[in-house]
């Protein structure tokens, strides 16, 4: 490993475990469970599978980013600003909430249809930009930049960086967060096979991993690099790490996915769908969403198409 390469490791591994939310969705909640609670800047990881009869009829949000990632199936969306569309496998959508949204999403189901499973990742928003201006932003699968940093292995860079090939060099997404985050898809195929990911340093970080076995930087006396399918391993954050490496353990295919994050210092209040920093702003965020005001004017007037369903 050269110089330029420090791996961090791992210092916590935690089993997603499947659990019903709703009528017919199942969850597999990594980030914003009991044991990772308030992993800043992040708030919550959901592997979600949604079955027929299940969705997300019209509901409110302040002071928080969504990202949402689609791996199967699809989800349509809709807002009180007038933005709607559709997002199928391998693309995204980035909602920045702000001061305040109002939106429905729900599951495409037919007829030869995949049932809609993904991930979705809730991101603080800084205090400065809690009250900025909701934005929606979308790429197709094919938008999505991608690099090969080895002949058996695929990222696609949803947020942030990763590095290609020789030829592809630093591969960037044009998803600019309000806030420092990289999100980053890694497909390996072939067992032994070893790539490096650059993260920031000083951002926390963490591995989810979808299928196979990863070995996940060196392994330390208190804890082992090998992560299986479904967990969460928390990497460390030492000021000489420059990234993690990462090697297939699985005669089968391996996917998962690297997200970091530049720290917030700032408190997390949450309550439902709304974040602040206090418990005044969350008392005003339900004052002003109950009046329909400063930001959520028109919220109880309006209702969408598709959350009736």
């Amino acid at each position: 490993m050269s110089a330029s390469q420090v791996s961090r490791t791992v210092v916590k591994s935690v089993l997603a475990v499947e659990t019903p939310e709703g009528a017919g969705a199942l969850v597999r909640r990594s980030i914003g469970t009991a044991q990772l609670r308030n992993f800043t800047p992040f708030l919550m990881l959901d592997n979600f599978l949604v079955s027929p009869g299940a969705g997300f009829p019209d509901h409110p949000h302040r002071g928080m980013t969504t990202l949402t990632y689609m791996l199967k199936g699809s989800f349509q969306h809709e807002d009180f600003k007038g933005n709607r569309g559709l997002i199928g496998p391998g693309d995204l959508q980035f909602m920045i909430a702000g001061k305040g949204i109002m939106h429905a999403e729900m599951p495409v189901h037919g007829p030869g249809l995949d049932d809609p499973f993904g991930l979705q990742l809730w991101i603080d928003l800084p205090k400065q930009h809690k009250l900025t201006e909701p934005t929606y932003q979308e790429l197709t699968a094919k938008e999505v930049p991608s690099a090969h940093p080895a002949p058996n292995t695929l990222v696609k860079v949803i947020c942030g960086e990763s590095d290609g090939s020789p030829e592809e060099g630093v591969v960037s997404s044009p998803v600019k967060p309000l806030g420092g985050c990289w999100f980053t898809d890694y497909t390996i195929k072939q067992k032994g096979e070893k790539v490096f990911q650059r993260i920031p340093q000083g951002w926390n970080a963490f591995i989810y991993t979808l299928s196979g076995s990863l070995l996940v930087g060196p392994p330390t006396p208190s804890s082992s690099n090998l992560v299986e399918a479904f967990h969460t391993a928390v990497l460390s954050n030492s000021p000489d790490a420059t990234g993690v490496t990462l090697e297939s353990a699985s005669d089968e295919e391996v996917r998962f996915v690297v997200i970091s994050g530049e720290p917030l210092d700032q408190e997390v209040v949450q309550h439902g769908p709304f974040v602040m920093t206090s418990r005044e702003g969350i008392i005003e965020a339900f004052r002003d969403y109950q009046a329909g005001r400063n930001g959520f004017e028109g919220a109880h007037e309006w209702k969408s198409e598709i959350g009736g369903r």
